[in-house]
C-alpha cells in the first residue's frame, strides 16, 4: 500500500477526478487544505471516498483574508470524520509585499488550534526557514509535526528531525537539479520521511510537464529506493507505517 500525504484533489485543477482518484484505488490519500473554498471541499470528499483523509488549514498565502471567522470555522470541523491535521499552514516569503508579522501570527493561531485539539501540524515554508525554526523550536518541539515538500540542507533535515519533524519527500527529489534533496534523502533515516506529490503540482520524472497525480508517489519512492540501495517493497513499507503512526489512520 502507499500513502500520499499531501495532495490536492480540488475539481477545477483536473478535468478527470474521478479517474486520477481510481489510480489509487487500494492506497490511501491526504488531502491538504489551502484556502476555505480546497477546505470544504476537502470535507466533500472524505465523505465519497473511503481511502482519502483531509488536513484543513490557511496556507500563508491567504493571509490576506484570513479572518476569525476562518479560525471559528476551522475549530468547527477540526474533529470532523476523517480530518487528521491542520495543514497546509507555515510561511511564505517568496514574492514581495507578504505582511511577514501577519503570517507568523496565523501560523502560531493555527498552531495553538492543532494542539489544542492533538492535530498533525502540516508546514508550508518558502524563503522562510529561519522564523519557521524558531517557530517550531517556540511551539512545536516533539510535537506531531510534518515539514511539507522539504526542500532544506542536511544540516537543517537533522535540527528538524531531532525535534520530530517528519519530512515530505516528493517529485522533486526526482528533478535534475535535486543535488541537495538527493543528499537529504541519502543521510536522513527513512524513519523521519513521508511520501507526497503536492499534486496536481511537481510532477516528478518521467511525467514532468504534465499534471501531478497521488499515483505518482511511486517514483518518488523509487527513486528514494535508489539513492539508499533498498528495495521499492521497503521504502513503501516504512513510509505507509509512517504515515500510519503520524496521522494515526485507522489501519
Amino acid at each position: 500500500m502507499m500513502i500520499d500525504t499531501h495532495c490536492h484533489l480540488n475539481s477545477n485543477d483536473y478535468e478527470n477526478i474521478d479517474e486520477v482518484i481510481k489510480h489509487m484505488d487500494g492506497n490511501i490519500m491526504i488531502v491538504s487544505g489551502a484556502d476555505m473554498a480546497s477546505n470544504r471541499e476537502n470535507l466533500d470528499l472524505v465523505k465519497k471516498h473511503s481511502n482519502i483523509y483531509a488536513t484543513i488549514g490557511m496556507h500563508p498565502e491567504v493571509a490576506s483574508v484570513y479572518n476569525s471567522a476562518c479560525l471559528d470555522w476551522l475549530e468547527n470541523h477540526i474533529n470532523d470524520a476523517k480530518v487528521v491535521g491542520i495543514g497546509e499552514i507555515g510561511l511564505d516569503y517568496h514574492y514581495e509585499g507578504y505582511d511577514r508579522e501577519l503570517q507568523k501570527k496565523i501560523f502560531i493561531e493555527q498552531i495553538d488550534l492543532a494542539k489544542k485539539y492533538h492535530k498533525v501540524v502540516v508546514i508550508h515554508s518558502r524563503d522562510a526557514i529561519a522564523d519557521t525554526l524558531d517557530i517550531i523550536k517556540s511551539y512545536l518541539n516533539g510535537y506531531p509535526t510534518v515539514m511539507h515538500c522539504y526542500s532544506g540542507s542536511v544540516e537543517t533535515a537533522r535540527i528538524l528531525t531531532k525535534m520530530g519533524v517528519m519530512l515530505g519527500i516528493g517529485g522533486v527529489l526526482t528533478f535534475k537539479n535535486a543535488s541537495k534533496l538527493v543528499e537529504v534523502v541519502r543521510e536522513i533515516d527513512l524513519k523521519y520521511l513521508l511520501l507526497e506529490t503536492d499534486s496536481p503540482y511537481l510532477t516528478p520524472e518521467p511525467f514532468r510537464g504534465k499534471t501531478n497525480e497521488p499515483y505518482n508517489i511511486l517514483y518518488v519512492a523509487r527513486k528514494i529506493a535508489e539513492i539508499k540501495n533498498i528495495s521499492v517493497e521497503e521504502v513503501l513499507e516504512i513510509t505507509t507505517n509512517n504515515a500510519i503512526r503520524l496521522f494515526d489512520l485507522p489501519m
